[in-house]
């Protein structure tokens, strides 16, 4: 049984280089010249626009430089202290069944979360992992989903909010939905690091996803 090999990047990396890496190593994983990959990073400041976005959703367009994404989704923001872990794994090894890879990404946040003590929940209609707050009087956004599949190979993937500039998202409508805000790990009063998100990371991804028998590629 294998594991996807795991990358972690120390400084930001710029979003066009990120595209271009993962644009490389999915045709090799499609291939077979590379095996999978979990690629941990954060970016600098930026807004991404996904293959749905609505012009009018960027609030404040000379904000932040935005980003062709390519995904799935609408708008969204990468920054400093955000952890986004780019998945490109072969769906071919796994299972052939997008909503389900979309599910199984919501519950590694959930579980990655719940080792924080922190409750991530989904909501119909609204892609990502949401916090209720205030005795339940708001929900606010904690982490994001947006996918790409090229040939049962997946890449983009998840970003958790540890500890972003979270004023950086009045600039934009976050994935289309006005009606509710954003938080961070830190702006719920914990002290995680990025140190500490990675290895919760690591221990829930074996949870939901499990190793792949590369004899089971078709």
């Amino acid at each position: 049984m294998t594991r996807p090999e795991w990358r972690i990047s120390d400084g930001p990396v710029p979003y066009d280089e990120a595209l271009a890496t993962m644009e490389t190593r999915v045709a090799d994983i499609r291939a077979g010249r590379a095996g999978e990959l979990i690629w941990l990073l954060e970016h600098p400041p930026l807004y991404t626009a996904g293959t749905s976005s609505k012009p009018q959703d960027l609030l404040q367009p000379l904000r932040l430089p935005v980003h062709a994404a390519g995904r799935g989704g609408q708008y969204t923001y990468h920054g400093p202290g955000q952890r986004v872990a780019y998945t490109m794994l072969d769906l071919r090894q796994r299972r052939q069944d997008v909503r389900r890879f979309v599910g199984d990404l919501e519950d590694w946040v959930i579980r990655t979360l719940a080792r924080f003590n922190v409750r991530g929940e989904r909501r119909a209609g609204r892609v990502g992992v949401w916090v209720v707050r205030d005795g339940g009087q708001r929900e606010d956004k904690i982490a994001a989903i947006g996918v790409r599949i090229r040939h049962w190979v997946s890449f983009h993937g998840i970003s958790i909010n540890v500890e972003p500039d979270l004023t950086h998202y009045a600039g934009i409508v976050p994935c289309g939905i006005a009606e509710h805000g954003v938080t961070s790990l830190v702006d719920l009063g914990l002290p995680v690091t990025m140190t500490d998100l990675d290895m919760a990371l690591a221990e829930t991804f074996d949870e939901v996803f499990g190793s792949i028998t590369p004899s089971a590629a078709a």
